[in-house]
């Protein structure tokens, strides 16, 4: 009996047959192009994804990196609300919605979903590919712009994933704005970059004052310790590389770490890690260092070492973006300083 197929093995198989038929070449010029080009504001008359090869290529090639980034921050706030299944859930500028695979992969069972954004061939391709997952086969994709117009009924979760460095700064507020009159929780996702760590800390601050609490990745929901530019907050993904992805690269890896900022925040009653890994551990001889986000809204450096015993094994197996303790109740978490 062959065991179940993944979610993310699903996407890849059912992009890589979206594939079919476009030549190697066009497919790597047409990503090569669409990267290159891409640029701030939404369009006001065409989509930069123009046709079903544009949108064929670029999904192939960013699809995979978008659903696991949006993958792992939603593993973190489900970790956080772990009572809660989203009934609903609305994708903003979801293209061809590699956030609502992401959901369906976090928490079982059907849900309405609605997908929008402006590049109709982005939402034709999505409604495609969506027919490939049971739980997504009856999601509405619908043509939306993306800014200051936008209206949303009431839902239980919203995503927002590489979407506010498309925007203008008025219309990424308008658009927080209309996530938080409209839902119960909202995750945004953009590039781990410092740019886009500004972007998401921007966001942050609006959802708080809209009466959110931060579920993740923040032990707390008071200012971020970190002292603009100095530094920035994100996190990393393992995606698996697609021939295509090996092609515009130039690689020959058989994965590639997608680095991303994101923020989950939530009207729920929410238990956020005590504290979040966020740095890859430092691991020496007989000893671990995590640098970590600390529940007292400070930035702090813990050191596990073997007198720790267990706690020392899950710090050996601790990763960036991991909840530390991995569990609160561990009787000498504190001791480890």
């Amino acid at each position: 009996m062959n065991a179940p197929t993944s979610p993310a093995e699903t996407l890849r198989t059912t992009l890589a047959g979206v594939l079919d038929g476009l030549p190697p070449r066009q497919a790597s010029a047409a990503v090569e192009r669409l990267i290159a080009n891409y640029r701030g504001d939404t369009p006001t008359d065409a989509p930069i994804l123009r046709d079903r090869a544009d949108v064929a290529a670029y999904a192939a090639y960013r699809m995979p990196a978008t659903f696991e980034a949006v993958r792992s921050a939603l593993g973190a706030f489900a970790d956080a609300v772990p009572e809660w299944v989203p009934g609903s859930h609305v994708d903003i500028g979801g293209g061809t919605g590699a956030a609502t695979w992401a959901v369906a992969a976090t928490w079982d069972g059907a849900r309405p979903v609605t997908v929008l954004d402006w590049a109709e061939p982005a939402l034709a391709l999505g409604r495609e590919i969506a027919a490939a997952h049971p739980g997504l086969s009856e999601a509405r994709w619908e043509r939306a712009r993306i800014g200051a117009a936008l209206q949303l009924g009431d839902t239980d979760l919203v995503t927002v994933s590489y979407v506010l460095n498309e925007l203008a700064e008025a219309d990424r507020a308008a658009l927080v704005d209309a996530a938080a009159a409209a839902a119960r929780s909202v995750v945004i996702v953009e590039a781990g970059t410092p740019a886009g760590y500004e972007r998401i800390i921007e966001a942050r601050d609006r959802l708080i004052a809209a009466g959110f609490r931060i579920a993740a990745p923040c032990p707390h929901s008071a200012a971020c310790p970190i002292v603009p530019g100095t530094d920035w907050c994100h996190f990393s993904a393992r995606v698996s590389r697609s021939s295509l992805h090996r092609q515009v690269k130039g690689g020959s890896l058989a994965y590639e770490d997608e680095k991303f900022s994101y923020v989950a925040a939530t009207r729920l009653p929410a238990e956020p890690a005590l504290n979040r890994v966020v740095r890859r551990p430092q691991i020496r001889k007989g000893q671990v260092l995590l640098d970590l986000c600390e529940a007292d809204d400070r930035l702090g450096r813990t050191t596990v070492t073997k007198r720790h015993g267990d706690l020392y094994k899950a710090a050996r197996d601790a990763e960036w973006g991991d909840a530390w303790p991995p569990h609160e109740d561990h009787e000498d978490h504190e001791d480890a300083s």
